[in-house]
């Protein structure tokens, strides 16, 4: 076990999966994956976040007139992607997968919970009205049971695994992503993923490289 590091599982949830609003390309090829790696608990913490949103979400392109999926606006004076209707509470689609045993994980943590307020990284929302990112309460969480480094794993490697390992490099937090356990939305943006990883110093591993 490695005492000082914490596994952390990011939406790995149905509607981010291949038939889901809102699919992962080849979302559903680390399921199996995952599953392995929860059963080997090669972790001192393991944490699973759960994308939450409430009905007539701020992210959802529905709720903005005109506009379609995938298309940007500015919300808050930043770029703010719009998004189909995914992980509504309370929706199979918003469930955390069920080919998965979780009983491993020591923490569930919902995020984009608040209507007006987009929620990508497991350590910090999206910039809120107050032009502030609010915490999650995950960094404080894992310091107070001695974790140091973090191994990212999940959905979409190309948002939330991206800004979830980028806030724990700025909390001080080591960083790694388990680039054969995670996904994009989008497959054209690997190159830049991995190179924006690369060059922040984060750890790029495949799990058959974890002990």
């Amino acid at each position: 076990m490695n005492h000082h590091a914490a596994l952390v599982l990011i939406d790995v949830q149905p509607d981010f999966m291949p038939g889901g609003a809102l699919a992962c390309h080849e979302g559903d090829a680390i399921v199996p994956g995952i599953d392995q790696l929860l059963r080997r608990r090669l972790f001192r913490q393991t944490v699973a976040t759960q994308d939450w949103h409430p009905p007539g979400h701020v992210s959802f392109a529905r709720m903005h007139a005109g506009k379609a999926p995938f298309e940007q606006i500015p919300l808050y004076g930043r770029p703010q992607t719009l998004w189909p209707d995914h992980c509504v509470q309370d929706t199979t689609g918003a469930a955390l997968h069920p080919g998965i045993d979780w009983s491993p994980v020591d923490l569930i943590l919902r995020k984009g919970t608040r209507p007006d307020v987009d929620s990508y990284s497991a350590f910090q929302e999206n910039h809120g009205p107050d032009g502030t990112r609010p915490s999650t309460g995950l960094a404080g969480w894992l310091r107070e049971r001695g974790v140091t480094e973090i191994y990212a794993v999940g959905l979409a490697r190309d948002v939330c695994v991206l800004w979830t390992v980028q806030d724990a490099l700025a909390l001080g937090f080591r960083a790694n992503v388990v680039w054969d356990l995670t996904r994009p939305v989008m497959p054209e943006s690997d190159a830049a993923t991995r190179a924006t990883l690369e060059g922040l110093g984060v750890g790029i591993v495949q799990s058959a490289e974890l002990p």
